[in-house]
């Protein structure tokens, strides 16, 4: 089985486009009936597998969903397509809401201190609950980098409702483990399972879903604790931070900066070659060699063997450190790279911005057509968010390249 979950998880642009491909013919009504099933690591017919390439931008939400829409139309793809927007809505939800972010991350550490001795969390993360599906998703996780979906939810909730455990902590053990987390669908889901996304409103695993979906590999019954209630949190609903504007597409020549949020740079909005290229190193939470981390670097090498085929300009991988006298050396003024959303990498480039800015050059991140028109829309729940993705859509596929 593993040399079968680890055969899609090859780093590179083609290898993505190949598995969106492979997926297409069952993208509509297969995709709507069978989504929810966990069938096992042997067995993921019923999802995508797209999202390790979609997360870094290997493959774009648009060139995806407008594959799936030209295949199946608007009704029988709806149910994939809503899956593609809760990636997006998160990411707009986080960046309306940047702070709720840092509040996490001190949280994390705190609690990753105070529970470091806990014989709890140390037996849930070893895969030693003594509630097989747990215990063998952990296994999973561990091995492949890799959950279904359902497995996630049933993961989270047993975590936080059955082990009593903290959510953020879960939360971290996901981000350090899942091939295709990023902060704000894995932090922000975690809170949704919780009854904190939504308040009241909270995900409880129930033993006959989960042997019902599991095709009854897995019956956890008397195990869960299915009465739970959801948790609360005090003190006032973050306020939203209105975006900013997004900057202009700079005049002249540039050098780009690529990073893991968007490893798609041809498709940026450049007014001309590129003079120089780097890629900023991903900061590793994991384990350096566990599979988040070296499809992290395939998937550099990749955007930079790309950019280089596409504009004639090759470049090195940079710590954070080392951006300022890469860019020293491109004798422009101006370095590009994409907006990143809330998270780590966009806490580094707003430091390697205020670096550049004291040696007079500016750092400009563009923002994508696909971000600027939805990420505006996640102010609320996400069923608000899902009323404007038939007019997200038809703007967005107004402009891409296929239509």
């Amino acid at each position: 089985m593993t040399g079968e979950g680890r055969r899609h998880w090859t780093p590179t642009r083609d290898a993505g486009l190949a598995q969106l491909d492979h997926f297409l013919p069952r993208a509509g009504v297969a995709y709507a009936r069978d989504r929810n099933r966990d069938l096992g690591p042997g067995d993921r017919s019923g999802t995508s597998l797209l999202s390790p390439w979609l997360r870094r931008r290997l493959i774009t939400e648009e060139e995806v969903v407008h594959a799936v829409l030209a295949r199946h139309g608007a009704v029988a793809a709806e149910k994939f397509v809503q899956e593609i927007c809760w990636r997006t809505y998160w990411k707009g939800w986080l960046q309306l809401r940047p702070e709720l972010l840092r509040r996490f991350d001190a949280d994390r550490r705190r609690l990753a201190a105070e529970w470091r001795r806990h014989s709890g969390l140390a037996h849930a993360m070893a895969g030693e609950t003594g509630i097989d599906a747990f215990d063998s998703w952990v296994s999973e996780l561990v091995a492949l980098g890799w959950l279904h979906n359902h497995a996630r939810m049933w993961f989270a909730s047993i975590w936080i409702f059955t082990l009593g455990l903290p959510w953020q902590l879960g939360a971290d053990f996901f981000y350090k483990h899942l091939i295709d987390a990023d902060p704000a669908s894995n932090t922000l889901s975690w809170r949704w399972v919780a009854g904190l996304h939504t308040p009241g409103k909270h995900y409880l695993a129930r033993a006959a879903n989960i042997r019902d979906n599991t095709g009854g590999r897995f019956d956890p019954a008397g195990q869960l604790n299915e009465r739970a209630a959801p948790l609360t949190e005090a003190g006032p609903p973050l306020a939203l931070r209105p975006l900013p504007a997004p900057p202009p597409v700079p005049a002249g020549r540039v050098a780009l900066l690529l990073t893991i949020e968007d490893l798609h740079p041809e498709s940026w909005s450049l007014g001309e070659a590129p003079a120089g290229c780097a890629a900023l190193a991903p900061p590793v939470v994991g384990d350096p060699d566990g599979p988040a981390a070296i499809f992290d670097r395939g998937a550099l090498a990749d955007g930079l063997a790309w950019t280089e085929a596409r504009f004639g300009v090759a470049g090195p991988t940079l710590a954070a450190s080392e951006v300022a006298a890469w860019a020293r050396t491109t004798g422009v003024e101006t370095i590009v790279t994409s907006e990143a959303p809330t998270g780590l990498v966009a806490w580094q480039l707003a430091e390697i911005e205020q670096t550049l800015s004291a040696q007079g050059q500016r750092l400009v991140q563009l923002r994508r057509a696909w971000d600027a028109l939805a990420w505006p829309q996640a102010t609320g729940g996400f069923f608000k968010f899902k009323s404007a993705i038939p007019r997200l859509l038809a703007q967005a596929m107004a402009g891409h390249p296929g239509h």
